[in-house]
């Protein structure tokens, strides 16, 4: 007669394991962006690089700079692109994150959730990168950077790739049921936000009928409040850091039970004819 051992593991060893998954996951997405590491980092802060350089020379062109916050114009456009770009980039890594049909999901440890947290660390990880080189740029070699509250701007970035993730969680949930229509969507907000987003003006100089046009946007109140927080005379007045909050939990909730519902039915064959 055999006797078979078997090992149980405990609530700490399930979440180390999940970890450990993740944070594997998360290296081979990084690395999936491009075979250099390094070369995967530029061509980020390339594209970051092209937004600020045609964002200042558009406000140099048509002399709005003058009705900007007063302080240190290029941070000004870096608190807005960067909340924008992260925001943006954690939508589309999560959007494009494995779902319950891929090759990978044939491996027993690995599910949509590591699937998703490790697209949504990926995109995190390479957006902080860039950000630290070029504000290093900037400082050595324009200004020195001066922020009156870093914990404060450091948390509405953290939030804006939430928002970000949770907007994309939704529409990953949607994707295997209506794959085009979710690809519409996605391209229509990001273009929207480039205007919604508040990025390219300061949302105390708006008329108080037109803050309704963009109050319903948690992006909107990231970057006016992540103003608030890296200028010392800027008071936001017609946002809060609260609503992206709720909105985040909210969306994710909804996403989650999307994605579990999706996960139940989802089919290889439903792409089959794409």
């Amino acid at each position: 007669m055999k006797f078979r051992q078997t090992t149980r593991k405990t609530t700490f060893g399930i979440i180390l394991n999940l970890v450990e998954l993740t944070y594997t996951s998360t290296v081979r997405k990084v690395r999936q962006a491009h075979g250099n590491a390094i070369m995967a980092l530029a061509m980020n802060m390339m594209q970051a690089i092209l937004f600020i350089v045609a964002f200042y020379f558009m406000f140099t062109v048509m002399g709005a700079r003058r009705m900007m916050i007063r302080g240190d114009f290029m941070i000004y456009l870096i608190t807005g692109i960067f909340l924008y770009l992260t925001h943006i980039k954690a939508l589309g890594a999560v959007l494009g994150a494995e779902g319950p049909t891929s090759a990978m999901m044939l491996h027993a440890p690995m599910n949509t959730l590591v699937a998703i947290a490790s697209s949504a660390l990926a995109s995190l990880y390479i957006q902080t990168l860039s950000l630290m080189v070029i504000m290093f740029g900037v400082h050595t070699l324009l200004n020195p950077i001066e922020i009156h509250d870093w914990a404060g701007t450091l948390f509405m970035y953290l939030l804006s790739w939430a928002t970000g993730c949770a907007v994309g969680l939704v529409l990953l949930a949607l994707k295997p049921w209506i794959p085009d229509f979710v690809g519409i969507i996605q391209t229509v907000y990001a273009r929207a936000n480039m205007i919604a987003s508040g990025k390219m003006f300061v949302a105390n100089a708006l008329p108080t009928a037109m803050i309704a046009w963009f109050d319903w946007n948690p992006l909107f109140h990231l970057i006016d409040q992540a103003r608030g927080f890296t200028f010392n005379n800027y008071f936001p007045h017609h946002t809060n850091w609260q609503y992206p909050i709720y909105f985040t939990l909210a969306f994710v909730m909804i996403g989650l039970m999307g994605d579990f519902y999706t996960r139940k039915r989802a089919s290889a064959s439903w792409m089959a004819g794409r």
